[in-house]
């Protein structure tokens, strides 16, 4: 199976995670990270993993907010999709992984399907995210052929 790895970042943690997991994927998968993903380059038959930070009040990062952009006012038919989302925020703010939340909300709304739940982490008790994201990819990776 490929995967398309599509990060959201503004301070580098969602890069972090994300190059974790491609090392751990990579042995088995065809996987490529969309630092500035274009809904064009990305395959429509790949496992589509959202690895995004949040920014200022819930907002999705500067990078990833053309793709978002895109969703919203494209409407593209995402019936064949399979996603799942890993989402980075602080408890500390009301907006606590809104852009993550976001993301998966409008994946669903159009169409996709969530192959696991949305993996929320708080940076605030996990401050080096990749070891909760590895932990929970390596929880199903297995499922994945």
């Amino acid at each position: 199976m490929d995967i398309e790895i599509i990060v959201g970042s503004t301070l580098g943690s969602a890069e972090y995670v994300a190059d974790e997991l491609e090392a751990l994927l990579s042995e088995q998968h065809k996987v490529i990270i969309h630092l500035n993903a274009e809904f064009s380059e990305l395959k429509p038959h790949a496992l589509w993993l959202i690895c995004s930070s949040t920014h200022g009040a819930g907002d999705i990062p500067d990078n990833l907010q053309p793709f978002y952009q895109y969703l919203l006012e494209q409407q593209p038919d995402l019936s064949e999709i399979s996603y799942a989302v890993i989402a980075i925020g602080s408890r500390s703010y009301d907006t606590f992984c809104g852009a993550g939340k976001k993301l998966d909300q409008q994946l669903e709304k159009l169409g996709a399907k969530r192959l696991k739940d949305r993996l929320e982490i708080d940076v605030d008790v996990d401050p080096v995210p990749e070891e909760p994201a590895v932990e929970w990819l390596n929880c199903w990776k297995n499922e994945l052929i």
